[in-house]
């Protein structure tokens, strides 16, 4: 089993940004963790040929919470590819599937509410970004301690970004993929943007709820691998 970063580079505001969502590969069957922003399905599927797998291979989508930047091409995926199968909190797939409102639209459409007029087209825009999304059903609903992939993989919740927000721990490649519950930024583990925190005090929680694991490799979705 390993897990290699795909290195996913796009422009936004007319800057260079990247994001690295994971893959996992274990008995030549893929695990993919988040599937970028929407229309990102072509970009995820050529760093996947670049590494010389196959998408015919592609097995799960992990997602580790509700946000534009990870579920945003989970339904070109699931129409592309129906056989994979999609997992996530318990929690968050009620977000992903439309049985509720999101959570970050809801913040979303609040903080609008305040937000000073140079901002306010930002804003516009985030929502309408958020109501494009289309409604995926999840076909594997876990949950902290939960055992997936073989036993080889520990669901670990890490609230306070989403309230069910997941990352997953591989006691075997001392390794964890933190979705948003860490990011690397100057060679340091943080809390991914404090603004878009729903509860900074349960996102500092997990922080070190997933330092104390004591792995070696950290796979952060914004600021790629870090390495203890």
């Amino acid at each position: 089993m390993k897990i290699i970063e795909l290195p996913i580079e796009f422009e936004f505001n007319g800057q260079k940004n990247y994001i690295y969502p994971s893959l996992i590969i274990l008995n030549n069957e893929l695990t993919l963790v988040d599937t970028g922003y929407i229309n990102f399905l072509t970009l995820i599927e050529k760093e996947i040929f670049k590494n010389g797998y196959e998408m015919k291979n592609l097995k799960n989508i992990i997602i580790t919470h509700y946000d534009v930047d990870h579920i945003g091409s989970l339904y070109d995926f699931k129409e592309k590819y129906p056989w994979i199968n999609i997992i996530a909190s318990e929690i968050e797939s009620k977000y992903i599937c439309g049985e509720i409102k999101s959570e970050r639209l809801v913040q979303a459409e609040e903080m609008l509410e305040n937000m000073p007029n140079e901002e306010m087209e930002f804003g516009k825009w985030f929502i309408q970004q958020l109501k494009n999304l289309k409604h995926v059903s999840i076909d594997e609903k876990v949950h902290d301690g939960d055992m997936i992939l073989d036993n080889k993989c520990r669901v670990v919740a890490t609230p306070g970004h989403t309230s069910g927000h997941i990352s997953l721990y591989f006691p075997s490649l001392k390794s964890v993929i933190t979705g948003d519950a860490a990011v690397n930024e100057n060679h340091e583990l943080v809390i991914a943007n404090p603004h878009f925190c729903l509860n900074v005090e349960k996102a500092e929680q997990s922080l070190n709820k997933i330092k104390n694991l004591k792995a070696e490799n950290y796979y952060c979705y914004h600021g790629g691998k870090f390495i203890l």
